[in-house]
């Protein structure tokens, strides 16, 4: 087997993710490409498909949401991912063991999970948000008339892991946003379930993230139990040795990497990107020492910079109706020669960001 780098498994993930250059292709080919993209941060999706794509209009991704070719629901990990309708539709039915593992581990519906009918109240969750979209607390009190005695929230929150729930627009909208609203994925697409097979999203989750582990794609999708999948499709598959792990590594066959010495260009990335979630072992693109800098202890997962594949910094933007900020904070002293592509490509974002902002500046905090 060929022995694979850090650098080398670096490069493979960044061209899968399409991250050493910018695609001409649809936001729709690119949320394909990338089996969905996290969405807890609502636009943060807008910022993933511009650092990826060439001359990305946020209006394109908002089209696709008003006419329902991509939807936001919990997938992976009972995380919020932006898909397309028909991996939706695909992917849902696969994930069930993972809300259902979240369903029975929830210590704030443990009450309601030991003495409810989980069954009856899937039906009348069902009957409640096909009928007409419903915001959690709106769902919880028309929930609790059915079944009293029971926290409206607490039965909101159970339903949220028995359905597979879409959050519909405004959530999600570029320059409107609002609360989560949520309906049927079954009605809001008129289609029922069409499952994939787990063979079929191997395939995908290696096209997006290889070469790759069993593990590391356990890790991207919460599912259990997947060697033996791999193990299946083998004649489909190539395999590497990590070089520092001596690790088996499994990949399409199909797919040439890239040179190792492959450049890979500043690119901004938005929070909870799911280049950094989808791995068992994330040293392939964070390293372990800069690890809390980015991932914060209550759960949030900083924007970051790529530069030469790996993040140099993290980001945050103030916008106004006239001014638009933007600060970076370096993981580790940023060498002056570098700084100018750096903050090339941060007004691009700020412009792409603020188009209308009559200023945009840039400042680098000092390394923490």
């Amino acid at each position: 087997m060929t022995v694979l780098s850090q650098r080398a498994l670096n490069r493979a993930t960044l061209s899968r993710q399409w991250l050493l250059e910018r695609r001409p292709a649809s936001a729709l080919e690119a949320i394909e490409q990338l089996v969905g993209m996290q969405s807890q941060a609502a636009l943060a999706p807008y910022t993933g498909l511009w650092t990826r794509l060439v001359d990305f209009d946020p209006a394109e991704l908002v089209g696709l949401m008003h006419d329902r070719s991509v939807v936001r629901l919990s997938l992976m990990r009972s995380t919020i991912h932006l898909v397309s309708a028909t991996d939706a539709l695909g992917i849902y039915p696969l994930t069930r063991p993972v809300h259902a593992r979240g369903l029975a581990s929830n210590q704030t519906i443990a009450p309601l999970r030991a003495t409810i009918d989980l069954d009856a109240l899937a039906v009348a969750g069902r009957r409640l948000l096909s009928a007409q979209p419903l915001s959690g607390p709106d769902l919880g009190a028309a929930l609790a008339e059915e079944f009293p005695g029971y926290e409206p929230a607490a039965l909101s929150r159970a339903v949220r892991d028995l359905l597979a729930g879409v959050q519909v627009p405004p959530r999600g909208i570029w320059g409107k946003g609002g609360q989560p609203i949520t309906t049927t994925l079954e009605s809001w697409l008129d289609r029922p379930l069409t499952p994939y097979t787990l063979e079929t999203l191997v395939l995908r989750y290696l096209a997006a993230f290889g070469p790759a582990s069993p593990m590391d794609m356990q890790q991207w999708s919460g599912l259990t139990h997947l060697t033996e999948i791999f193990d299946r499709l083998l004649p489909q598959l190539r395999t590497y040795t990590h070089e520092e792990t001596r690790r088996r590594l499994y990949d399409l066959a199909s797919i040439t990497l890239p040179d190792r010495d492959t450049p890979a260009p500043v690119r901004f990335l938005p929070e909870f990107d799911n280049l950094y979630l989808s791995h068992a072992d994330r040293t392939r693109i964070l390293a372990d020492a800069h690890r809390p800098k980015v991932f914060t202890n209550n759960g949030i997962i900083k924007a970051t910079v790529l530069h030469n594949g790996l993040p140099i910094a993290t980001w945050k933007a103030s916008l106004t109706k006239s001014t638009a900020h933007l600060e970076l904070t370096p993981l580790t002293a940023i060498p002056k020669h570098d700084r100018g592509a750096i903050e090339a490509e941060a007004y691009r974002l700020l412009t792409f960001l603020a188009p209308t902002a009559q200023s945009h500046t840039i400042e680098f905090a000092s390394v923490p």
